[in-house]
């Protein structure tokens, strides 16, 4: 009889085992994409799928391990009954689960989530949704994986060895509670910062081979999660109404013709190479240029009188995973949730990286902080970049104490690739040295040791590296072909302590500059407004590439654009004009802050655009 004391160990990889087998059967079912992929990839699914897998595993193991310890304490406990009629009936579930998948993903393209939830108010639409599936053969693999489960379970986890008369029940609940303590790990994935999601198997460029690496049941119950959290859109307006409101901004939004309008050309050529840095929370509260305090970025400014700057600029939202998506994808905010989240519903989205590879770049992502964090890399993975830099490859002794690398040694590192770098390039780098606990490798340059101070040091140390990296980049010959992009991933409250929907939160600097500019564009200070969402249709228009994929984005440089922006903070959103700021609050539908000359049509506006943006995410 097998050890009593590796029963929860056998436990666990039974589970993890099962799961492998899910996936196996996943392949096996999907076989003419199989069989797309390499050797490689195919295992690469099997080897990355195991961190969902071994989570999914803890989770299922979490009250068997607890009932083991109440067995271990109870001699007249029923434990093992209790432990095989709970895996009997986890198992038929997450069986259920899994063969239903395999034919839900042959019709719609992704992993089970919580679509197949939707449908249960609908049964005639499941119903039809479901005519075409082979049931017969799913219910032979649903059987035929039930009686695998069950073969399995005998041979790895067996039954239940009594508890040996030499070892005292008291030691023994106390093991068995280490053994359900120890879950945690295999729970959130490892010991890293950041809990495991679905960026942590996604590791190719081939989107079924990172399917393949979810684990499905997991996908399910992470995607209810989140959509218990989202709240229902309210409308404000008939469709319509909101639709031609809209319209007026972003027409191909909503399906209208695009208005006629055209920008210059700034760039000396049409395919230049693009170095798009992304600055950690550089609020333009400290960009000189754009009116903030002066001397706290001297080498931004410095360059912002070679380039082209635009000082009238707003995030789209107020966090990093937010900017992101605005900014490589032109796509509005939510303001309770974010469309990174849900990975089905990123590889919806258009992507700078994708419209770039498909004439020729080639692409890399550098971030010296942890890739995993807030589904990035899902969502970059999905955007096509061919490589990617983060925290694990660069030494412990460049980090910081949370985030990750220092910038200065990202820019070192970015500065040694790009000489080996084929062009033309799109390469993006994202800061990380100016975020919370703004830890920075130097001597602070300005005095005091509040927040406040150590924040506007981390920005100077940025802004420092960055100067010293530009340095360096103007003498090597790829950056006389280079545009740089150099655009905030969000605002900050501080300095001054602004309010969660104040403007000046928002407004972040923008700069265009680098080899590849025209003489006679240097020097430009764009005055109008604008957002996150508009750097990429600015940046495919000047490379002379389509942007109607990006309907949510407007060329910065096209000289009509009606001056509106729109923004979201958590379960708000502000709307900007030359006239002011309105603020709304979702939760008590009133407004929160207006300044004296906004008109009441300039928040119907902002309504009209909540609505159909987030209209559009719920159809994605």
């Amino acid at each position: 009889m097998k050890n009593r004391f590796a029963f929860q160990p056998r436990y666990f990889f039974f589970w993890l085992v099962f799961f492998e087998l899910c996936r196996g059967l996943f392949l096996g079912y999907q076989y003419k994409a199989t069989a797309q992929l390499s050797v490689a990839e195919v295992l690469g699914s099997m080897g990355h799928g195991l961190r969902l897998d071994a989570s999914a595993a803890a989770y299922v193991c979490l009250i068997p391990f607890l009932l083991f310890v109440i067995g271990s304490l109870f001699p007249r406990f029923h434990l093992q009954r209790l432990l095989t009629g709970y895996s009997a009936i986890i198992g038929i579930v997450l069986a259920v689960l899994v063969t239903a998948d395999l034919e839900l993903y042959r019709a719609w393209g992704f992993r089970l989530d919580d679509t197949p939830i939707q449908y249960l108010n609908s049964p005639q639409e499941m119903a039809a949704s479901a005519g075409s599936a082979p049931i017969g053969l799913l219910l032979v693999l649903l059987l035929g994986l039930v009686g695998a489960g069950t073969y399995l379970y005998k041979v790895v986890v067996g039954r239940l060895a009594p508890l040996p008369s030499w070892f005292g029940r008291g030691r023994a609940a106390l093991a068995s509670l280490l053994y359900a303590a120890l879950l945690v790990v295999p729970l959130r994935g490892g010991t890293q910062q950041i809990p495991v999601n679905q960026s942590d198997v996604y590791f190719s460029n081939v989107a079924f081979a990172n399917h393949a690496a979810l684990n499905a049941p997991w996908n399910m119950i992470s995607a209810l999660v989140l959509r218990a959290a989202e709240q229902p859109i309210q409308p404000f307006m008939p469709d319509s109404t909101a639709r031609r409101l809209v319209a007026g901004l972003y027409p191909l939004a909503v399906g209208a013709p695009a208005r006629p309008d055209s920008s210059a050309l700034v760039l000396s050529e049409a395919r230049p190479n693009v170095l798009f840095i992304i600055l950690e929370s550089f609020t333009s509260k400290f960009v000189g240029s754009v009116g903030g305090e002066k001397g706290v970025t001297p080498n931004l400014d410095s360059l912002a009188r070679t380039g082209i700057l635009f000082n009238n600029i707003f995030a789209a939202g107020d966090r990093s995973q937010k900017g992101l998506v605005s900014l490589l994808s032109g796509y509005p905010n939510q303001p309770t949730t974010s469309i990174i989240k849900f990975p089905r519903k990123t590889e919806r989205l258009p992507h700078l990286g994708r419209s770039l590879a498909a004439v020729g770049y080639h692409s890399h992502y550098y971030y010296g902080g942890e890739l995993a964090f807030a589904n990035m890399r899902s969502y970059l993975q999905a955007g096509g970049y061919e490589k990617f830099t983060e925290r694990a490859d660069f030494a412990a002794a460049d980090q910081n104490s949370k985030w990750g690398a220092h910038d200065g040694v990202l820019f070192d590192r970015i500065l040694g690739d790009l000489r080996q770098q084929p062009q033309p390039f799109f390469v993006t780098a994202f800061t990380l040295s100016s975020h919370e606990p703004f830890e920075v490798p130097m001597k602070p340059h300005f005095p005091g040791t509040d927040e406040v101070e150590q924040f506007r040091n981390s920005v100077y140390y940025t802004d420092y590296t960055l100067g010293k990296f530009l340095k360096e980049a103007k003498n090597q010959p790829w950056y006389a072909h280079t545009l740089l992009v150099l655009v905030a991933d969000h605002g900050h409250q501080q300095p001054g302590n602004s309010s969660n929907q104040s403007p000046d939160k928002f407004r972040i600097p923008l700069l265009l500059a680098g080899g590849a500019l025209r003489p006679e564009a240097r020097g430009r200070v764009i005055n109008s407004l604008g957002s996150q969402t508009d750097v990429a249709a600015t940046l495919l228009h000047q490379l002379q590439l389509p942007a109607t994929a990006f309907v949510w984005s407007r060329d910065l440089l096209a000289p009509h654009n009606p001056p509106f922006v729109y923004y979201c903070f958590n379960n708000g959103f502000g709307a900007v004009s030359p006239q002011g700021t309105i603020t709304f609050d979702n939760v008590s539908r009133h407004v929160w802050d207006r300044d004296q000359r906004t008109p009441d049509s300039q928040l119907r506006l902002g309504q009209a655009m909540e609505q159909v943006s987030l209209e559009d995410f719920a159809r994605k």
